[in-house]
């Protein structure tokens, strides 16, 4: 039997509208994440309800923005509130095609200014083997996103078997790669780059293993700053890449990043 591959993707989607708040972008994101065609994906900043949008009939009064970009061709969500504010309220959320088992949200602001959140669900390939997703947004303070990957890694430690199948993703403003240092310690983790098989890029068929390539994703019409990432544990990555262009830079501020992966080992069961 051949090994179980999902396609997986992380999006920072700017709450769905442009820079200062005047238009939504919600119909570009659904062509953006239809074009992704991922089996599951790890969003942030999504605004579930803007009422100014809906006054000024940008968007319908009886569709949210997680209606609409379901309709992608995702059947299955879940969704946890991180802000709230008079005019509506935003979050995390993750879209998968994989019947989601159950889902939580978790609280990790660090201070009054910034509301954060790390969003944990449980998902089954077909076959049975359970995995989890974290998806998460971490502070701009960097500590604030130090505290924030030691409550995830005691998260984590506590609530996952060593042995499941892990996949934490989202937006962790890390370009000083702190955080980055921390997950990989604490729970034995590897980015998608690091876990990519050797097959994968030529380099690393000529013997050039020492590589090391980073996710640049923001800003997306010119990434140079690696703050989004895909952290796995149990799934070898054969590929991974961030599209870029002017189409993608008009969806949101941050890039997509986007990982074919392939399960490392099986363990059925939550």
């Amino acid at each position: 039997m051949k090994p179980a591959r999902l396609r997986v993707a992380t999006y920072n989607i700017h709450k769905g509208v442009t820079a200062f708040g005047r238009r939504s972008r919600v119909a570009e994101l659904r062509l953006a994440l239809h074009r992704i065609d991922a089996d599951v994906i790890f969003l942030q900043e999504v605004q579930e309800r803007n009422e100014r949008l809906v006054r000024r009939q940008e968007t319908s009064a009886h569709s949210s923005q997680l209606d609409v970009l379901s309709s992608s061709g995702y059947a299955h969500r879940a969704y946890g509130v991180n802000a709230i504010y008079p005019h509506g309220h935003h979050g995390n959320a993750i879209l998968s095609r994989l019947p989601i088992q159950h889902y939580a949200n978790h609280d990790i602001s660090d201070h009054a200014l910034e509301n954060r959140g790390m969003l944990h669900a449980l998902v089954h390939l077909p076959g049975g083997t359970a995995v989890h997703l974290i998806c998460a947004h971490f502070g701009l303070a960097k500590g604030s996103r130090m505290r924030q990957a030691e409550w995830v890694s005691r998260f984590v430690e506590r609530e996952i078997p060593a042995d499941a199948p892990l996949i934490l993703a989202g937006d962790f403003n890390d370009w000083q790669r702190g955080v980055d240092a921390q997950l990989r310690e604490r729970l034995g983790v590897q980015d998608v780059f690091d876990a990519e098989t050797p097959s994968a890029w030529v380099d690393r068929l000529l013997g050039w293993r020492k590589t090391v390539r980073v996710a640049r994703t923001f800003p997306s019409l010119v990434p140079w700053l690696t703050l989004d990432r895909i952290y796995l544990r149990g799934f070898n990555a054969l590929n991974a890449q961030v599209p870029r262009g002017r189409s993608w830079a008009r969806c949101s501020d941050h890039a997509p990043l986007i990982a074919d992966l392939e399960i490392q080992w099986a363990r059925p069961g939550p």
